[in-house]
């Protein structure tokens, strides 16, 4: 046991007081397989699971000047007796310049991966390396049901691997205890799927959730949304299920065929898979697909809103949505803006307060996040981002909200959540966790080591940052690089660090690889303290090949080292955060290294794409569509911990912080990065892995 910690100790990670002493009860051969399984594990986790060579054998040192080390490789070929016989310098250009992956020495690896790491020392050890603490978890059966029921029943849209786990522990659950609710209605879809195969009723309040349901049953892998001419041919069993479920929903509630037009096409394809004729018992279901085909007028509701605000009419058009609280929280933007006196506004904050009750938590934390961003001037840009992590920007070109109903409607949101959140009675919190922003969607979140929200910022400690990227191609040759765009306090200035200058600003990169069969790795070096740019923006581009989706594998992810720390140009225990690549778009933007106004380093996590263009993507072309972007981002003010902590201190008994003083004996609630070993037993905790539960019902 004490051989398994320390071979974990050098990968970072470490074994809890509780979990050594459960292996040490344990016979020789049992804790060696644990053994094996669990370094597995947790390598993968940061990255260490593949070999990470470097084209430039000694990298960080030895790094060439670029127009030096491509005149060499050029020197190099031409006395290849390959390249001379394949026509020389002629065979080495195209269209008149230089071709560089026509030189043997240029793109691929020239020694072996042991070979590189014969040429550096061993790391040496330093109090700042990051050691991840491995607790004791139940039995398989246990921690399957602890984790469909979180996935479940949590408040937040699930991440695309999130939800692939939902998927399969929900059938692996299908007979044990079940979430009192399941707010999220894609998570609804994946749940509902395994009820309808074991003959269960479904869960369904929408229409809608029933159209999202049909999908499932026939949705390509990864893909969520209902789109029309996609439905699969149903069995009798499944077809009579959903048109039951649609009866019983427009039974108790015909206002809900308002719901049918946006998705006018995809009722009309479901209703050629459905056959509703076929099945007179449910006349209500048949009214939804005689909406679809216009032989029945239904008025949505948007169209009635519409309507009224059309006509001016702020007050009518607030007091219908209050019929539709998430809708109406949805649109307070629009009616506070639109609103043209004092009447007007009372009368908005009146409809919100009528229905604020009636809202989600997650709706009434992303309102309270986007009213601060409205209020205070953000530089007049919008960013837009969709479910597969590809953002833009546009000008924003809104009317700025009246700051005192903008105000009174922040105090109406703070006080219904904290109204919702627990009476507890010690809460401790640990300070690290307040500039975490709150998880309100997981949907382009990354999976991966150490990822934080999106609009997150944390610390970066240590003289050298690192970070890399790893990528293996599937089928034919991908070419990945990794780029570093150093930008000035203005974000003017703008220098880099990539294949196309491999040294300088206080950097170095390891060398461009071209290709990746069994898998390539490039680095990028930072010396903070010479770095003299307050901006760095890591990216990853395509540039010729398979896209991040297309790949066998792809990540990303950085390490901190002390400027005295020798070792390899890959050590598992200095990473700090890996997450995998694997969004739409031609280049990834994962986050942005900032250094503030007191000379420390920060990191602001982004995990956004661009669009690129289909090959050859380079930094010094990106740059220009990412720069205006990461600014935005950077700009932005995101919902942090520290805001829901704050409400929470206020119906706590006692509040105290990690780390100043000791722990009460009793249980407590704690929030913070991860889970102390101190902490009482029956205590409740929140951390990295479940954040999102922190989000009020």
């Amino acid at each position: 046991m004490r051989q398994f910690d320390a071979v974990l100790m050098s990968a970072g990670f470490k074994l809890s007081r509780e979990a050594m002493e459960h292996l040490a009860g344990l016979d020789e051969g049992t804790v060696v397989d644990f053994a094996v399984r669990t370094l597995g594990v947790v390598r993968r986790e940061v990255g260490d699971h593949v070999r990470h060579n470097t084209y430039f054998k000694d990298f960080p040192a030895g790094v060439p000047d670029t127009v030096d080390f491509w005149a060499r490789c050029l020197a190099e070929a031409l006395l290849d007796p390959a390249v001379i016989e394949a026509g020389g310098l002629d065979g080495l250009t195209a269209g008149g310049s230089l071709n560089l992956l026509a030189l043997p020495s240029y793109g691929r690896y020239l020694h072996t991966y042991e070979e590189m790491l014969a040429a550096h020392d061993e790391l040496i050890p330093s109090a700042g390396d990051r050691v991840t603490v491995l607790h004791l978890g139940g039995t398989v059966d246990d921690e399957a049901s602890r984790l469909y029921l979180a996935l479940a029943g949590g408040r937040a849209p699930l991440g695309e691997d999130d939800l692939d786990a939902l998927r399969r522990l929900a059938g692996h659950c299908a007979d044990g205890p079940q979430p009192e609710a399941v707010p999220v209605r894609e998570n609804r879809a994946v749940i509902n799927r395994v009820r309808l195969a074991a003959g269960r009723e479904l869960l369904v309040d929408t229409v809608t959730d029933v159209l999202r349901l049909a999908w499932a049953l026939s949705a390509v892998e990864g893909e969520e949304e209902p789109e029309p001419a996609r439905f699969r041919s149903l069995a009798r069993r499944e077809r009579r299920a959903l048109l039951a479920a649609l009866d019983g929903v427009v039974a108790a509630s015909p206002a809900k065929l308002g719901d049918v037009p946006p998705y006018r096409e995809q009722w009309k394809r479901l209703g050629e898979r459905l056959h509703p004729h076929e099945y007179p018992r449910w006349p209500h279901a048949a009214r939804v697909f005689a909406v679809a085909r216009g032989e029945e007028r239904v008025r949505s509701f948007s169209a009635r809103v519409q309507a009224a605000m059309a006509a001016e009419d702020v007050p009518g058009a607030a007091r219908l949505l209050t019929a539709a609280p998430g809708v109406l929280f949805r649109s307070l933007d629009w009616l506070a803006r639109s609103a043209s006196s004092e009447e007007e506004r009372r009368v908005v904050l009146e409809a919100a307060g009528s229905a604020v009750e009636r809202v989600s938590g997650r709706v009434l934390l992303s309102m309270r996040e986007h009213l601060v961003n409205r209020v205070e001037s953000r530089g007049g840009s919008r960013v837009f981002v969709n479910r597969h992590g590809r953002a833009w920007v546009a000008d924003d070109r809104r009317e700025p909200l009246d700051a005192d109903l903008a105000g009174r409607l922040c105090a109406l949101l703070d006080a219904e959540v904290t109204r919702r959140l627990p009476e507890v009675g010690h809460l401790v919190v640990d300070r690290d966790v307040w500039q975490v922003a709150l998880p309100l969607s997981g949907k382009s979140s990354p999976s991966g080591f150490g990822v934080l929200p999106r609009g997150s910022v944390s610390p970066v400690e240590g003289g050298l940052l690192r970070f890399f990227i790893h990528w293996r191609e599937r089928e034919e040759r991908t070419d990945f690089d990794l780029s570093a765009l150093l930008l000035d306090e203005d974000y003017t200035g703008a220098s880099h660090l990539s294949w196309t200058q491999l040294t300088g600003f206080g950097g170095e990169h390891s060398g461009d690889i071209t290709s990746a069969p069994e898998g390539a790795s490039e680095f990028i070096n930072l010396d903070l303290g010479r770095l003299e740019h307050r901006v760095v923006v890591p990216q990853v581009l395509i540039y010729d090949g398979e896209g991040f989706h297309e790949v066998a594998e792809s990540f990303f992810g950085f390490m901190t080292l002390d400027a005295e720390q020798a070792g390899a140009p890959f050590e598992p225990a200095t990473v700090r955060m890996k997450s995998d690549l694997r969004g739409a778009g031609r280049g990834a933007l994962p986050l942005v290294f900032l250094r503030g106004e007191d000379g420390r380093w920060r990191a602001k996590w982004l995990h956004l794409f661009l669009r690129g263009a289909a090959r050859f993507n380079q930094v010094e072309t990106t740059g220009v569509t990412a720069t205006p972007l990461v600014r935005t981002f950077v700009d932005r003010e995101f919902l942090r911990v520290r805001h829901l902590t704050d409400l929470w201190a206020a119906k706590a008994g006692t509040v105290s912080f990690l780390g100043e003083g000791d722990l009460p004996d009793a249980p407590v609630t704690f929030v913070g990065m991860e889970r102390p070993e101190e902490l009482p037993e029956g205590s409740q905790v929140f951390d990295l892995t479940n954040l999102a539960d922190l989000i009020p019902a």
